[in-house]
């Protein structure tokens, strides 16, 4: 197996998409990437090398200062041991919550695939897209089982909130591709983060991490592309209906990524102020906002921030100023 490189394909494929030409030139090279490069979970991991063992204990799994609780007093008090089964939890959640996402993920992809003309590029890599994801939602879980931890993904009452993502493709095809970068940019920012830090990483886990990566950077190229080309021709009500959703959908899918799972607290006997040491500062606080930066840059591209919308940003704590400047509508 070849180590997975941590980037394939930028997210950013640099071409305009003014037209559709060149939009359908984006996706035919995203389709030829997915089938250049790609892998699979129960071929391309090697699951049964000692090497790649799941051992609650070890000190590898301890998290690292970049991670707010892991720079807590209270978390480098505790043993070695609890501290790498802390760890372990943490990294298994996001696991779990990530092939969680990309259920929902999934089933909007082909609910949207569903009534695509015939010759449409973008059925062609959907279905690429929703293969790659399926073997995410394999290896995630494949890790998940290996912990041993009773590992339970979103809080019920998210899960159930959340079954609605798969049928908001019917209802607006731009805010499904919202909902999509909403769950796919943090987590794709923690994950770059977590290997430029240059910590030890179990082997199993950078693996992952490095296939998920490489995948990822098309599937977010895809969604930032689809919304290029096509948010500059919705009209007025909609882009403004779809600016205020942007960092309300933003808000709630980032803090579901980054945030402590409730499980890992009470079984761990965190205490609340700990929790609140470690979440509740201005550190994680620029945390969150720079994991969805790339997506306010894009809604400020797409001309869907306005005095309204702006002052939701800043009621979800996300707001920061973007880096870039509003593109001419689509011809």
């Amino acid at each position: 197996m070849s180590t997975p490189p941590s980037k394939t394909l930028d997210e950013e494929l640099r071409e305009k998409v003014e037209d559709r030409k060149a939009y359908v030139g984006v996706i035919e090279r995203l389709s030829k990437a997915s089938v250049d490069k790609h892998w699979e979970a129960y071929a391309d991991i090697p699951w049964e090398d000692p090497d790649f063992t799941v051992d609650p204990s070890d000190p590898r799994w301890i998290l690292p200062p970049i991670e707010q609780l892991g720079a807590t007093a209270w978390y480098r008090s505790q043993p070695e041991h609890v501290q790498a089964q802390i760890g372990l939890w943490r990294v298994a959640t996001m696991m779990k919550v990530g092939l969680q996402f990309e259920n929902l993920l999934k089933r909007g992809l082909l609910s949207y695939a569903y009534k695509l003309p015939n010759g449409s590029p973008e059925f062609r890599y959907v279905l690429h897209e929703t293969t790659e994801e399926c073997h995410h939602a394999m290896m995630f879980q494949e890790f998940v089982n290996r912990t041993k931890m009773p590992i339970k993904g979103m809080p019920r009452a998210l899960d159930l909130l959340s079954q609605i993502a798969p049928h908001i493709p019917r209802i607006s095809t731009e805010l499904f591709f919202i909902f999509v970068l909403g769950g796919e940019d943090p987590i794709d920012y923690f994950q770059r983060q977590t290997v430029k830090s240059g910590d030890d990483l179990h082997p199993l886990q950078e693996t992952i991490i490095r296939i998920h990566i490489a995948e990822e950077a098309r599937h977010i190229s895809f969604a930032r592309h689809y919304l290029k080309h096509r948010v500059p021709k919705i009209n007025i009500v909609r882009r403004k209906v779809l600016g205020v959703a942007t960092p309300l959908i933003l808000g709630l899918m980032a803090r579901i990524m980054l945030a402590p799972p409730g499980p890992m607290v009470k079984h761990f006997n965190i205490p609340k102020d700990v929790i609140r040491e470690a979440y509740g500062h201005e550190a994680w606080g620029a945390e969150l906002k720079n994991c969805v930066a790339k997506v306010r840059d894009l809604a400020a591209e797409l001309d869907m921030i306005d005095p309204v919308s702006k002052r939701v940003w800043r009621a979800v704590g996300l707001w920061d100023t973007p880096k870039v400047r509003r593109v001419r509508a689509a011809r």
